[in-house]
């Protein structure tokens, strides 16, 4: 089998309202999304989405002829393209989605097939006041959901511990909380003062106080020794790695124990198969893998199939958060939304593959080329 094109289409869907991530200081009025294709002589065609695939195209050629299941290849060479261009490993999805067609069996199978399903949390974002929040997360509860995400302003950090507060008041010891100050890499633009360590040590005292699980990416990505003492002695887990570049990245912090919980994301930080080798070192330790999820749903599904894959955990994320962001608004380009179960779990599909469909006539509707 060999590849005979490698196709881009990029969609925009216009928000109304606009989305407004507690990361993001700039309303967010459309959601874009870059799908790859991956066609081979046989008829398969293999579909990723994640990043936006900036500067790929100049570089496609370098996979034209080859055969697509050939995958340590083709990630070395895309390891070599996003030192010229952006976040590349959507491609390497559509490859591995095309893997589990061409094997006729779902991709979580070929990366090592240790889960069917898995328990998610619901990665809150929209900025809201902290009663507003309890009553949403209440209604997580209902919803069948067992964890939860709450996302902290570094900027607004007693709002922030506020609504922590108050949804831990509210649901009791009902659900796991965990809690993300998005510090480990900055928004386009971001050049204001991130918390230092000492106002991330007390943070951290404070929510282990509240039965937090965990504190995500509490200091910039690459403060390995910040991170490490950060941890030492701590009941609250600390976790991180989802928006890294590189393995080596990912190594330093495991070789420096200076987190619990890894969470590389498989379409925006290292790809599947670098991640499902990180990840096996991770669970050999003890520790926990657990990707960033927050793209679409394409992006969700490469990572949960990595996640059962490999038999991650304890929890996957699951972007959601109505009513500023719902599962429709996310995988507007897919025929059905992924959606958790009744019981808070995502069930890897069993169609080959990575697992969906595309709604074509979403396709044409949001393409902008």
């Amino acid at each position: 089998m060999k590849i005979t094109g490698v196709r881009l289409r990029r969609l925009r869907l216009p928000l109304d309202p606009p989305f407004e991530p507690a990361w993001d200081p700039e309303p967010r009025p459309a959601f874009e999304a870059t799908l790859v294709y991956v066609d081979t002589d046989e008829g398969l065609t293999g579909v990723g989405s994640g990043d936006t695939m900036d500067g790929f195209e100049r570089y496609a050629d370098l996979f034209l002829g080859q055969d697509p299941l050939e995958l340590e290849r083709h990630v070395r060479v895309l390891e070599t393209i996003i030192f010229h261009a952006g976040r590349c490993w959507p491609f390497e999805a559509a490859l591995w989605d095309l893997a589990g067609k061409a094997e006729g069996v779902p991709t979580a199978r070929l990366l090592g097939g240790a889960a069917e399903r898995i328990p998610v949390y619901a990665s809150t974002a929209d900025r809201r006041a902290a009663g507003e929040r309890a009553q949403s997360a209440l209604a997580l509860r209902e919803q069948g959901f067992g964890a939860l995400k709450l996302r902290i302003d570094r900027t607004r950090l007693a709002q922030g511990l506020e609504a922590v507060e108050a949804t831990r008041e509210a649901v009791g010891a009902s659900m796991e909380i965990v809690v993300d100050v998005n510090q480990g890499w900055r928004m386009p633009g971001d050049i204001a003062p991130l918390l230092d360590l000492e106002a991330v040590d007390r943070l951290a005292a404070r929510l282990e106080e509240l039965g937090v699980l965990w504190l995500e990416e509490p200091l910039a990505g690459d403060d390995v020794a910040g991170l490490a003492r950060l941890r030492a002695g701590r009941v609250l887990r600390i976790a991180g790695g989802e928006m890294v570049r590189s393995p080596a990245e990912l190594h330093a912090l495991l070789e420096a124990d200076a987190l619990d919980v890894y969470q590389p994301d498989a379409v925006l930080a290292v790809g599947l198969l670098r991640a499902r080798d990180l990840a096996r070192r991770v669970l050999a330790r003890g520790l926990w893998f657990t990707p960033h999820t927050w793209t679409n749903g394409i992006g969700l599904l490469a990572n949960l199939h990595l996640a059962a894959g490999v038999g991650g955990g304890p929890f996957l994320e699951l972007p959601f958060d109505p009513p500023g962001w719902t599962p429709e608004r996310r995988d507007f380009m897919l025929a059905e939304p992924v959606l958790a179960d009744a019981e808070g779990r995502l069930r890897v599909p069993e169609r080959p593959g990575l697992g969906f469909e595309l709604d074509e006539e979403a396709v044409e509707r949001y393409a902008v080329n």
